[in-house]
């Protein structure tokens, strides 16, 4: 019994035929493999270039054309192709999955195709509701013409037809629309698209009798002169991608097979915004939002270009990450580098005027490029002391090149260092304090130096000590009243005079500052292991100038409550100059200030029968 039930189990099963539903599979790739509809057109044209690849591949001299004809809500697409006989219909066109490019014969010229994935006709059953294929194979010409007729049901029938059907080798596509999608097929979107799909393919297009190819492509054509070709390429561009560009980058790049041109940009665009870029595959359109081809900081270009090296993704609508697609993006690259050097070497205005646009950019790829800062160290604009200079104006200018790595920091001592003479640089905008960090490694002997709160106290004058002495109570009063704040009070004389107070901190003191906030209003635990973080950085400071009379008459008060709210005002007047968000506790402080001068003021004009101070 066990023998005879193992004996059974050993008996081999027969295989099974997966059940395609063609119904669910057209839903599948029109409306998650295919982005649009419109892509039935390439893949018609597709297979119309691939036959005629093939043919062309054992005729050389064979003819190479493609025909579409419009007709109401039916199309038909004539091709001089290789041809079908009916064997190769069953095997091929009946199978789901299955390449016409893997038949015998056609192996050694597959990189030629432009189809690689055997979806084929299957895609037209997004707008067609049935396909009808003539076909008469050039490789056995005996062969009678053979019919292939399918439906989206998912039947079809195969039949062979009388020579007259089919007096030449080649195949004809007939589609009839589905209900629906008859404006797919109508003449003036077939045409639109087979422009827009097939302008530079290599063979002879045409729908009806208007001209679908426009070769050679506007890069390989030869013009007068240089000023003549970036006219040409300006109103290529204009037509292509609806603006006008600052300028024309030749993309050549023979040894990955890549011609085009890249178009500058005429407005600054967000480094985050990925444009995205035309791609012909062997002159057949393959996406126009190839986000990917170039690196991340040529963002200010928009790019046109043919390709035979990149690899499609399955729906052949973007490109496959691969080897080969990250060299032609360092290739590339290059290009658009090799080009910025020498508009810095022999166009200066013209450089002048893109930087004016897209100097971010160029920011972006000097911060990883030491060549291309040394390049544009004379060009790239800097907010400073001094102006908009450049690095390297601004490095001879001042043996110290100091910076600031924020905005706030920067609008703090602006002001102040410009009167006194220190330089310093706004790094607080994007790539500027990274780039300045790096100015040494190509400037060498260049100081750099970040400038904090203590580098800018020690360039201010230091008041004479009987006068400070005299002031004693007045800056142990306004010390007293800050420093709940975190905040010191410090005198010192600078220019401008028309500057009362300075507020300086650095982000040390902001980071100290905020975690005394915050163990303030923690519970006792977290209190507890924020006390342990407690930092030694120093503290802010509002420095007070000695040069200003406001200050001198504020110095001479004598009333605790009155130099409090005056050094309170002066201090919410110090953060709104440097233009510093305000914590609740400053708002508060501001608002305190406020009423309390305005008491003051009405208090000193009243009598003491009016409630007035005596």
């Amino acid at each position: 019994m066990t023998s005879q039930s193992s004996q059974a189990s050993q008996t081999p099963q027969s295989p099974h035929t997966f059940q395609v539903d063609l119904r669910g599979l057209v839903d599948l790739l029109s409306h998650h493999l295919y982005s649009s509809p419109k892509v039935y057109l390439r893949e018609l044209l597709q297979n119309a270039v691939d036959a005629i690849t093939a043919r062309r591949a054992e005729e050389p001299d064979a003819p190479a054309r493609v025909r579409l004809f419009a007709e109401g809500a039916a199309l038909r697409v004539e091709d001089s192709g290789v041809g079908l006989t009916e064997s190769d219909v069953h095997s091929l066109l009946a199978t789901i999955g299955r390449s016409s490019k893997r038949a015998d014969g056609l192996q050694e010229v597959r990189s030629d195709f432009l189809g690689q994935f055997g979806i084929g006709l299957l895609a037209c059953f997004v707008v067609a509701e049935r396909i009808r294929v003539v076909s008469r194979s050039a490789r056995t010409p005996d062969a009678a013409p053979v019919e292939w007729t399918a439906t989206d049901d998912g039947s079809y029938t195969v039949r062979t037809l009388p020579d007259e059907a089919r007096p030449e080798p080649g195949t004809t596509v007939h589609l009839v629309a589905r209900p629906g999608a008859a404006e797919w097929l109508s003449h003036a979107r077939v045409l639109s698209l087979a422009r827009d799909f097939g302008s530079l393919l290599p063979y002879d297009v045409r729908v009806g009798e208007e001209a679908v190819t426009d070769l050679p492509a506007p890069w390989d054509r030869p013009y007068p002169s240089p000023a003549t070709r970036r006219v040409a390429l300006a109103r290529h561009c204009h037509d292509l991608f609806g603006f006008t560009p600052l300028d024309a980058i030749e993309l050549d790049v023979p040894l990955a097979g890549v011609r085009g041109v890249a178009y500058v940009l005429p407005s600054a665009v967000s480094p985050a915004q990925r444009v995205g870029h035309r791609v012909h595959l062997k002159g057949m359109l393959l996406t126009e939002r190839a986000e990917q081809l170039l690196p991340e900081w040529a963002f200010f270009v928009r790019c046109v270009l043919d390709t035979d090296s990149l690899r499609p993704t399955a729906s052949r609508e973007s490109l496959y990450e691969d080897e080969t697609l990250a060299a032609v993006r360092e290739a590339l690259g290059e290009r658009i580098r090799g080009w910025l050097t020498g508009l810095a070497a022999g166009d200066p205005e013209r450089l002048a005027a893109f930087l004016s646009v897209h100097y971010l950019g160029v920011k972006s790829l000097a911060r990883h490029d030491k060549e291309m800062l040394r390049t544009m160290l004379p060009w790239l604009p800097f907010e400073t002391t001094d102006g908009r200079l450049s690095l390297e104006e601004f490095a001879q200018r001042h043996p110290v090149v100091h910076f600031t790595r924020t905005v706030e920091e920067y609008r703090q001592v602006a002001p102040i260092a410009s009167a006194q003479g220190v330089g310093v640089i706004n790094g607080g905008y994007t790539y500027d304090s990274e780039l300045v960090e790096a100015l040494p490694s190509v400037r060498p002997g260049t100081m750099v130096a970040e400038l904090d709160a203590d580098t800018v106290t020690a360039h201010l004058d230091a008041p004479d000590p009987d006068e400070e002495l005299a002031l004693a109570g007045f800056l142990s009063a306004a010390r007293a009243k800050l420093d709940p704040l975190g905040c010191d009070v410090v005198l010192r004389a600078f220019h401008p005079l028309s500057v009362p107070a300075l507020h300086l901190d650095d982000r040390s003191s902001r980071h100290e500052q905020a975690r005394a906030e915050a163990e303030e209003q923690a519970d006792d635990l977290w209190a507890g292991i924020l006390g342990s973080l407690r930092g030694t950085a120093p503290r802010a400071r509002l420095v007070l100038n000695h040069l200003n009379p406001l200050i001198r008459r504020i110095g001479a008060l004598r009333d605790p409550e009155l130099i409090g709210t005056a050094t309170e005002s002066l201090y919410g007047q110090a953060l709104l100059m440097a233009q510093r968000p305000l914590r609740p506790a400053d708002s508060a402080l501001l608002n305190r200030a406020f009423i309390g001068l305005l008491e003051w003021a009405t208090h000193s004009e009243t009598g003491p029968g009016e409630g007035g101070r005596p």
